[in-house]
């Protein structure tokens, strides 16, 4: 790690640490303040010498214990060469990174923490720059056809790449590689911090792609969109955000799948919101209340599936189950497509309508709700029985389904409703 991610994780550390001492603080406060309440202004004295030792006392603790990795990791990050590598340029760093932006992103960015992620185009493990010079080196044999993969919450760019050891030589191959070899695709893999704004991430998104484009050591001539997760509603917001801002690449945007996209929310944001509302109605368990509701705003915009900012501006975060959606037209000229699994062979067993593929729910990945509808064409949409959530990442039958649908086919080997 280099110097300032160490440091980072001194922060983040001290953060941890001191979690437990805000709570209790809190925890206690709340447990004497109705005692107090009941006695009135009589035990106002009583009250005013209690508050103040118990903000002594916690807040010591609180900064003792932020103190001691701050200043650990400072020491470490001294002796540390400087030219020691990134985080991000190992597998298993880079994952970790990807988890805890996931799940944080958003306060690491707003305290400038060096691990919070930037959104950037990425080839084998590393950054690339957007200028013309740095494009050709990464991708020295870039043809006019782009396929950009947008990853999910949590997730990083070598997500696509993680394969189950079950999974044959064969089928190891991911969507890129193959739509390469397939069709001449030139595969362009984003990374980018799941713990911000789905809407931000959007319109950076948008932005990142006028620079490619821009630079790209080929004419473009056809532009597709690979989302998993979280990844389709940032690729739906990109294309909505570019073709309002005129954006020129949104003219070449003819494809964009949305693999396990939980367009009208995921379940366990929306247990999590519940559980944050729930704790928060009395005063012994609102600090535990606010711990829920610390995750990051980038997964309390799953709770509906939010890709615009007018979604969220002007209303509390953590409301109990209002949906504020607005529906985010399509690009007319592209083709816009999901994929959704199950658990169970078919979509409409209990089971399967119940757990989805463990984190969405085939309603949500279909768009097709009681009272939303995304409109994807009737026949755009494939329903995959037998899989997880993660399996959409690389899994040999929506492969074919992606390839066929790009071909211009409508083979669809198993009907979507």
């Amino acid at each position: 790690m280099q110097s300032d991610e160490i440091r980072g994780v001194g922060e983040l550390l001290g953060k941890a640490f001191a979690g437990p001492a805000t709570l209790a603080k809190d925890m206690h406060e709340a447990a004497a303040s109705r005692p107090f309440r009941a006695l009135g202004t009589a035990a106002l004295p009583v009250r005013v010498i209690h508050d103040g030792i118990s903000r002594t006392v916690y807040g010591g603790l609180r900064r003792a214990f932020e103190a001691v990795p701050r200043m650990g990791a400072t020491a470490v990050a001294q002796a540390r060469r400087a030219e020691a590598p990134s985080l991000s340029q190992s597998v298993q760093g880079s994952l970790a990174l990807g988890a805890l932006n996931g799940a944080i992103g958003d306060a690491l960015t707003r305290r400038g923490n060096a691990l919070a992620l930037t959104m950037s185009i990425r080839h084998r493990g590393r950054d690339v720059a957007t200028d013309r010079e740095s494009l050709m080196s990464a991708f020295p044999d870039a043809t006019p056809k782009l396929a950009v993969f947008v990853h999910g919450l949590c997730e990083t760019d070598e997500a696509w790449d993680l394969l189950p050891l079950s999974r044959d030589r064969a089928a190891r191959a991911s969507y890129g590689s193959r739509l390469a070899a397939d069709l001449g695709y030139t595969p362009v893999q984003l990374r980018y911090n799941t713990g911000l704004r789905i809407s931000d991430n959007g319109r950076r998104l948008a932005e990142l792609l006028e620079e490619v484009v821009q630079a790209w050591p080929a004419p473009i001539g056809e532009i597709t969109l690979v989302g998993h997760s979280m990844g389709g509603l940032v690729s739906r917001s990109a294309s909505h955000y570019g073709q309002t801002a005129g954006h020129s690449w949104t003219s070449s945007l003819r494809h964009v799948f949305c693999l396990g996209t939980p367009h009208l929310g995921a379940p366990l944001e929306k247990a999590a919101n519940v559980a944050g509302w729930a704790l928060g109605r009395l005063p012994e368990t609102r600090s535990l209340a606010n711990a829920v509701n610390r995750r990051s705003v980038g997964i309390k915009d799953l709770r509906f599936g939010s890709c615009v900012e007018e979604d969220w501006s002007d209303c509390d975060p953590d409301e109990f189950l209002t949906d504020r959606c607005n529906e985010v037209p399509f690009v007319d000229h592209a083709s816009y497509y999901f994929v959704g699994a199950t658990l169970t062979r078919h979509p409409r067993h209990p089971v399967g309508m119940l757990v989805g593929d463990l984190l969405v729910q085939f309603a949500s990945a279909s768009g097709r709700g009681r009272r939303r509808r995304i409109p994807f064409e009737l026949e755009n949409g494939r329903h995959v029985g037998g899989l997880n959530h993660f399996d959409l990442l690389n899994h040999p039958e929506v492969y074919e389904q992606i390839r066929s649908w790009i071909a211009g086919g409508t083979k669809q080997l198993e009907s979507a409703v």
